[in-house]
């Protein structure tokens, strides 16, 4: 990137120096209302071969650490706490189906949902509340966050696995067998969705060091 021009120049610092991603909306308003999506482009170009990336995640923008040179910046790497088998249903439910409301995913998984594992969700910054279905009640309807696809490499939810993707990646049973592993008697479910209730309000989200 030979003689940047300032708008490029600027638009680089803003993201360098911002604590959080950032959409090009935000990044404008931040250098005066300014046309900022060439300049992301150009700044892009330059570094996707350079010790850092400028990448875009759910429509926001930042730098991180180019993936084949990660481990050189890894020093301590902190135990995360992972999601019962419960949370990683209710999840997978929301991502695929949003907006839905709770209802509508324990109709979905069969059984009654704890509000402890939508906490453990929320808590990990992977979901959040949205707006009230117009139907008798009003339930609240649940979505996915722009974190949830930052911490799993997704560009916009068109990037979630198929069903003929999870299959051949090995990560489906055939049904009957699913069926029978999932073995909803309702016992497992209770315990899992008790340790959800437990660990709703200090779930540590962690994220690995110079990623």
């Amino acid at each position: 990137m030979s003689a940047p021009d300032e708008l490029v120049r600027a638009v680089e610092a803003t993201l360098f120096a911002s604590e959080e991603p950032m959409t090009p909306a935000e990044i404008s308003a931040h250098l005066g209302d300014a046309d900022v999506n060439h300049a992301l482009d150009v700044l892009q170009k330059h570094y996707e071969t350079r010790g850092i990336r400028l990448v875009e995640r759910g429509k926001r923008w930042f730098f991180q650490t180019a993936p084949d040179l990660a481990h050189l910046l890894r020093r301590e790497k902190e135990q995360v706490r992972r999601l019962s088998r419960a949370a990683t249903e209710v999840l997978a439910i929301i991502a695929y189906h949003e907006p839905v409301t709770r209802g509508e995913i324990e109709s979905i998984r069969g059984v009654q949902t704890s509000a402890g594992t939508l906490d453990v969700l929320m808590e990990a910054g992977w979901v959040r509340m949205g707006p009230r279905r117009e139907v008798p009640g009003r339930p609240l309807t649940y979505l996915t966050t722009p974190d949830f696809l930052v911490h799993f490499g997704l560009e916009s939810r068109r990037d979630l696995p198929g069903i003929d993707d999870l299959r051949a990646a090995g990560l489906l049973d055939p049904v009957d067998e699913a069926m029978e592993a999932l073995d909803f008697d309702g016992e497992g479910e209770a315990e899992a969705e008790d340790q959800d209730e437990h660990v709703a309000s200090d779930f540590d989200n962690t994220e690995t060091a110079g990623e």
